[in-house]
């Protein structure tokens, strides 16, 4: 009778052993170490070498190449590149990186090789930036002054045409709000892709609020300093960055390596919400949602 009692009391311990190790397996490590910062430069200056070697044999159009050295700079990824349409369509992005940003160049060399096409991608941007000296170089880099008549043309024509709704406010967001997606309210872009009968397609991307330290915005110092006034600046930004260490709007630091990935989420059709205010909060809850999901899928700041 003895052996028999014991026969079930044997195998249910042995299940809740069996139990324990599967779980056991399952759980996540909770002491994972993330890799050293000499590795990670180790990792980015052999990207960059191979792009170059890549390069060499592939005679690219230099702004292609220049948005390609870029790519291996910071290890970036795109993924959803299916979700783009044959013919014209208004790209909407979150901002990201300060002065430095390199929304376009990641997005755009991104594009050409997901799409395995060269397609030419027009970016909006402030007329201001075209008044300078600078303006021819911004001109052959794809930008174009941020007018209704210049994106309907470029969209009407079949271009796929770049546009960070959020602008400044959006680039200058503090570190805390990395992944905040905020357009300031501005929602003329979803009156510029019914104008011009195109999707709008929601793209996303992490790490550009990574590559330095960004304090604030600054906005109450620009005010108190009547910037807006003298300068037509409503920003004051402070951040913490390479070389120059702690920088107040001036002088520019460097981009760190951070790894960058985008997301190119489902077109949304404008035309099927009532109006424009709904489909800017669709536009952004889907875009919210995929950095939320994109930050809880990051191990580790900067290193991703």
């Amino acid at each position: 009778m003895a052996t028999d009692e014991a026969t079930p009391a044997k195998k249910a311990t042995a299940k809740k052993a069996t139990a324990r190790k599967a779980t056991a397996k399952k759980a996540p490590a909770t002491n994972v170490q993330p890799p050293r910062a000499e590795d990670v430069l180790v990792e980015v200056e052999a990207a960059v070498d191979a792009e170059v070697e890549a390069q060499k044999s592939q005679g690219l159009d230099p702004v292609l190449a220049a948005y390609r050295l870029l790519r291996a700079y910071f290890r970036h990824e795109l993924t959803g590149s299916e979700h783009v349409p044959a013919g014209g369509a208004l790209l909407v992005s979150n901002h990201s990186g300060g002065f430095m940003a390199m929304d376009l160049p990641l997005i755009a060399s991104g594009l050409a090789s997901g799409l395995g096409v060269k397609r030419r991608i027009v970016t909006l941007a402030h007329t201001a930036i075209f008044a300078g000296p600078w303006g021819a170089m911004f001109a052959k880099l794809g930008l174009i002054e941020a007018t209704r008549e210049a994106a309907h043309e470029a969209l009407t024509s079949g271009e796929l045409t770049l546009v960070f709704p959020g602008g400044v406010h959006d680039v200058l967001r503090p570190t805390r709000d990395a992944n905040v997606i905020d357009f300031a309210g501005r929602i003329g872009y979803v009156r510029t892709a019914l104008e011009a009968g195109v999707p709008i397609v929601p793209v996303v991307s992490i790490g550009g609020q990574e590559t330095q330290l960004f304090l604030t915005r600054g906005e109450p110092i620009a005010e108190l300093l009547r910037l807006d006034k003298l300068l037509r600046a409503r920003a004051f930004p402070i951040s913490i960055g390479f070389p120059f260490g702690i920088s107040i709007g001036t002088p520019i630091n460097i981009p760190l390596p951070a790894k960058i990935k985008t997301r190119i989420l489902e077109p949304v059709d404008p035309a099927a919400f009532e109006s424009p205010e709904e489909t800017d909060v669709e536009v952004r809850r889907r875009m919210q949602e995929a950095i939320d999901e994109m930050a809880d899928e990051r191990r580790f700041p900067f290193l991703g």
